[in-house]
């Protein structure tokens, strides 16, 4: 999945435990097997090469996702789009490499949800438009952190912590007391300093919930000419990086939601975000400015 995934749990049996964790780690590559863009074998990387041609029948796991990802996108008015990857596959952040404003123009038509179509009947997926192309980076992380926590807690484990990159999902509580997960400073990110104190903007008590971050320092590289960060969250809409956001954090019951949710927000920039999040019962977000100034939806201002 392009990031660090990890995983703690509370057994009096450390065979057992070890078990378990190699059974998480079994279920996030097979999830990364399946979902990666990179891997030409993916079931991800036929429907991106066949879907245009024709509909493509896919698994329920997979239909899910395209449904969860089609949900979102309305939801945010089109924020959240698996098909920004039409133009986000030129990007290349380890190289410091970005599409030309050509090559935007040429490709930004074939961005848009409203090209997939869905077959309820046939479970089959298909592209409106030879250039569409998907990527479920947005959410498969958030759903590979829900499907660890189900597979630990039919195990019988009542405490555990599965996360990967930004996105975590908590089970119960840290043994009669909660979890604290913390929120980094986008700006501290990578510093020198290896005090994990340091690095973070606050702490968050939870239990038995999921949090997912979305920042514009998990893949980016500082443009040679304009002296801009180019990262990761497109914006669907121009075909580049959003600029308004430093981070966006949700916080709810399953990841399947706040992940995909935590990069609309983060697309939409704050009014437009704190309207969207706040219309969504049960989800709180966290917003991180570029200015620095760090914003909440209601649920979490202090009254007082």
């Amino acid at each position: 999945m392009g990031t660090e995934v990890s995983a703690r749990i509370h057994h009096d049996q450390a065979e057992e435990a070890r078990l378990l964790l190699k059974h998480v780690r079994e279920e996030m590559q097979r999830i990364d097997n399946t979902y990666s863009p990179y891997k030409p074998n993916s079931e991800l990387s036929r429907v991106n090469r066949l879907a245009s041609q024709a509909p493509q029948k896919v698994s329920d796991e997979f239909y899910a996702l395209i449904k969860k990802a089609l949900w979102v996108y309305e939801r945010s008015a089109g924020a959240f789009d698996i098909t920004y990857a039409s133009v986000g596959h030129l990007y290349n952040y380890r190289k410091a490499e970005a599409p030309t404003d050509d090559e935007i123009k040429a490709l930004k038509p074939a961005i848009g949800s409203v090209g997939i179509t869905l077959n309820d009947r046939h479970q089959s997926v298909y592209f409106s438009d030879e250039r569409i192309k998907i990527d479920l980076g947005g959410l498969a992380k958030g759903y590979a952190v829900d499907s660890a926590i189900t597979l630990l807690a039919k195990s019988g484990i009542k405490h555990a912590s599965v996360s990967a990159g930004g996105d975590t999902r908590l089970l119960g509580d840290y043994v009669g007391r909660p979890w604290m997960v913390g929120i980094k400073n986008p700006r501290l990110v990578g510093a020198s300093s290896n005090n994990w104190e340091e690095q973070q903007v606050m702490k968050i008590p939870m239990i038995n919930e999921a949090i997912s971050t979305s920042g514009d320092y998990e893949r980016f590289f500082i443009d040679d000419d304009t002296r801009e960060r180019v990262h990761h969250i497109i914006d669907p809409g121009t075909g580049k990086s959003t600029n308004e956001m430093m981070s966006v954090s949700v916080i709810g019951p399953e990841g399947f939601n706040t992940d995909p949710l935590s990069t609309a927000l983060f697309v939409l920039g704050f009014e437009k975000g704190l309207e969207l999040i706040e219309k969504i019962p049960g989800y709180e977000a966290i917003f991180i400015r570029r200015d620095g100034q760090v914003k909440y939806s209601s649920g979490l201002v202090n009254p007082e």
